[in-house]
This record gives structure tokens, C-alpha cells and sequence, in this order.
């Protein structure tokens, strides 16, 4: 008998090429991966050391600058040009470097802005990927989407807020704001019987030097001296020293201050001046040099091919379609002090575009909302010249930002707390 063996063995299976990766998944990957990096946890603890040196140097550059110009330099701005000589005056306090060091030069370095924008796209970013949506993470959604408002609440109100003061003297009117952290120079000349015309010169322009040509001026500006600075005296400089030709400055002369600083406790508000060379337009001859001032309560006249200008370096104006008449003012200080007391202003508020006509009293604690501004009473002052009231001005579209994130911020992190409690809580009951 033949035995027959029959061997079998399974049929090897077959090899399948790999799939080559769809456009639209390689891309998906290509997005995840960045980010993932984008919302490294390395990256943000990077941003907020960078905060932090931001902050510092920031503060440190008050003590040569302004409140404001460090805001607008180092915290509103996208880069910010850091001075060598800030760490100079920080060896100055602590480590006694002579204070006659000074050492020129900057480095950029990220400003508020970016840093902020940085910032917001880590935590977006670490929310898409790492994040996961559910109910028990309901507090740190809230807490992180407060941040985030608070964030876009400083950028409104770096982008979009106006503050300035209204000044008005008892028994007169005033359709405009001033804002003292900004001057402009200003040519005026008469229109109608009822209009000025006005054109004005940023003094950005008026510190950068040189010549300022432009069609709306009548004349060629030739900037001779800049002081950011100064206080007046009634002793002119000699004939021979003096750089003004005509005007105020043949009457009165220049001693240059130091800048104010943020560190200042009375914050005094710098009260520049500048030696200008008018030109005509057409001939280039000069008209002579002239001193403009904030401190001149009062325009010069200026005499430019048959018209009268009335030329002035004065705090930037803003105008309104309305406008404030001061009918009466009271004030009280507190008895041997020059303390505020109580300062009231009864203002007729006269609209005609809204049709309003209509008194109202804006007193300490008690402001005037109106037209989307808020109306403060400022300050009052007697002067020879007589009464006026100051009305603080702010107008800040974002102003409820910052209530509604940090209500959302401090909603968060009591939320997640009562979620961490109730889970601990009820690991303790359950066996």
C-alpha cells in the first residue's frame, strides 16, 4: 500500500505598496505640527521671560522718560528700541557708577504688542491641540477665554481711547479737547465772518529738525533749535546771542529744563519750545525767526504775503460737533489746605446736530456721559485772567473689557476649583 503524503502550507500574503499620503492629509499634517510648536509650553514660559525683561527695562526708562512716551515706546509698540543706557542708570542706583556715564546705542526688542500677540497665539494654539472640550475642563475654558479678552481689551484701548481735558472759562464756551501728551503748531487765519481756517504741524515733525514743506502751509518751516523742556525768563538773551528775529522771542528767552520723568511724583508735564525760520513759499525769502511756546497764553501774529496768521505751539485739539457754555463754577477746599472739597461746574450743553439744549452740573464723583464720552470734573483754576473749569475727557470703547474679563477670569478658577472638589470629594466617599 503507497502512502502518499500531501504537504500544504498557506499561500503567502500578498504585499500591498504603501499608499502614497493624500495632499490634504500631508498638509493637515503639516499644520498640526506646527501648532503643536507653536503651542509649546517652553515657548510660553520664553514669552513671559521676555515679559518680564520688557517690564523691567520699561521701568527702568522712566526715570528718564515720561509715563507716556515709555508706554508708547516699550509697551504699545510692536518693537521696542531699548537705550544701553537704561542698565547704566540701573548700576547708577545700585552700584554707584558715576553719574556722568553715558553710554550711546540701542537694541530692538520686542515691544507690548508683540509680545501680547505672541502670547495669544500660544494659548490658541495649546487649546486646538492639547486641550480637550469637556465639561470638566468648563472652568480653565472660561479662565483662559477671560485672558484672552483681557489681552484684546488693552488693544482697543491702546488703539481707540482719548483722553484730553476741556477747559472752559466762567461765562465762556469751548467745542474742543486738548490732549496734553501731544503739541501741535498751529497756523490760524480767519475764513468767514463764523470760521477759522487751521492748519497744523505735529511735533513729531518740529523734533526731527530740518525743513517741513507742505502745500496746506503758507509758509516753509526751517526748524532751528528744538528744546523738549524749558521755562521763560524776561531777560532775553543779547542781540547777538538771541535766534529769534521777530515775535515773542526778541521779549523773552529759553532756559532748558530736564525731560520729566515717570518716577517724578508730581508729574510735571514738559513744556517744550522752538526756534522756527519762516520762508516764503514762493521766494524762499525769510520772514524771520520766531519762538513758539505752550507757555504763550496768547497766538503771535505773523504778517505772510497781506494776511495776518496767528502762529502758536499749543496742545493738540481735538474738536466736538458740540459745545459746552460755563454758566457757573463753585469750589471748596478743605479748611488751611489746598485740598478739593467740592468742585462743581453747571455746563449748557448746545448741540444743535442732536438738537439738545439743556443744562446739566458735572460735579466731583458725579461725571456727564455724552455722545459716547465721559465728562469728569477735573480741576478748577482762579487765575488773574479769571475762572476756569477743567473737564477731564475720556473716551474708551473698550472700557467694559477689563470687568468682563476679570469676572470671566475669576469665574474660571472657581469653577475648576468646585470641579477638582467634587471629584476628590467623592473619591473620599466611594469605597
Amino acid at each position: 500500500m503507497n502512502e502518499t503524503s500531501i504537504q500544504t502550507r498557506p499561500n503567502p500574503a500578498p504585499v500591498l505598496a504603501d499608499a502614497a499620503p493624500q495632499p490634504c492629509t500631508t498638509r493637515f499634517l503639516y499644520v498640526r505640527k506646527v501648532l503643536k510648536a507653536l503651542a509649546s509650553l517652553r515657548l510660553t514660559v520664553f514669552l513671559f521671560a521676555l515679559s518680564m525683561v520688557l517690564v523691567f527695562c520699561g521701568t527702568l526708562a522712566m526715570m528718564d522718560h515720561g509715563l507716556w512716551a515709555t508706554l508708547t515706546q516699550y509697551f504699545r509698540a510692536f518693537i521696542a528700541w531699548i537705550p544701553l543706557q537704561v542698565f547704566v542708570r540701573l548700576g547708577q542706583v545700585f552700584i554707584g557708577l558715576p553719574p556722568s556715564w553715558n553710554v550711546p546705542g540701542s537694541f530692538p526688542f520686542p515691544g507690548g504688542w508683540s509680545l501680547g500677540a505672541a502670547l495669544l497665539v500660544n494659548l490658541l494654539a495649546a487649546h486646538i491641540t492639547r486641550f480637550r472640550f469637556t465639561w470638566k475642563r468648563a472652568g480653565i475654558l472660561i479662565l483662559h477665554s477671560g485672558l484672552i479678552l483681557l489681552m484684546l481689551s488693552e488693544l482697543v484701548t491702546g488703539l481707540f481711547a482719548v483722553e484730553g481735558i476741556m477747559t472752559i472759562p466762567l461765562g465762556g464756551s469751548s467745542n474742543y479737547v486738548e490732549n496734553f501728551d501731544r503739541l501741535e503748531l498751529a497756523f490760524v487765519w480767519p475764513a468767514d465772518a463764523h470760521h477759522d481756517h487751521v492748519v497744523v504741524v505735529p511735533d513729531d515733525l518740529l523734533r526731527q529738525g530740518g525743513t517741513i514743506h507742505h502745500a496746506e502751509l503758507p509758509v516753509d518751516i526751517d526748524v532751528v533749535r528744538y528744546v523738549g523742556n524749558c521755562t521763560l525768563t524776561e531777560d532775553p538773551p543779547p542781540p547777538t546771542e538771541n535766534l529769534a528775529t521777530r515775535g515773542f522771542g526778541l521779549e523773552t528767552g529759553v532756559v532748558e529744563q530736564p525731560l520729566g520723568r515717570g518716577v517724578d511724583p508730581n508729574q510735571k508735564r514738559d513744556m517744550p519750545a522752538a526756534y522756527l525760520a519762516l520762508k516764503d513759499k514762493k521766494t524762499g525769502q525769510a520772514l524771520g525767526v520766531y519762538l513758539v511756546s505752550p507757555w504763550f497764553s496768547v497766538p503771535q501774529k505773523v504778517e505772510i504775503g497781506g494776511t495776518t496768521y496767528q502762529l502758536a505751539l499749543r496742545f493738540r485739539r481735538s474738536y466736538r460737533p458740540f459745545t459746552f457754555h460755563l454758566k457757573e463754577l463753585r469750589y471748596e477746599n478743605y479748611h488751611g489746605t489746598n485740598l478739593a472739597k467740592e468742585y462743581a461746574s453747571l455746563i449748557r450743553v448746545i448741540d444743535p446736530e442732536h438738537g439738545e439744549d439743556r443744562e446739566v452740573l458735572i460735579h466731583m464723583n458725579h461725571p456727564f456721559y455724552y455722545q459716547g464720552e465721559t465728562f469728569y470734573q477735573a480741576n478748577v483754576n482762579a487765575t488773574k485772567a479769571g475762572e476756569f473749569t477743567g473737564l477731564q475727557a475720556v473716551r474708551n470703547p473698550g472700557w467694559l473689557l477689563p470687568y468682563i474679563a476679570c469676572t470671566m477670569v475669576s469665574g474660571g478658577m472657581a469653577l475648576h476649583f468646585l470641579i477638582l472638589l467634587r471629584d476628590f470629594l467623592r473619591r473620599k466617599v466611594m469605597p
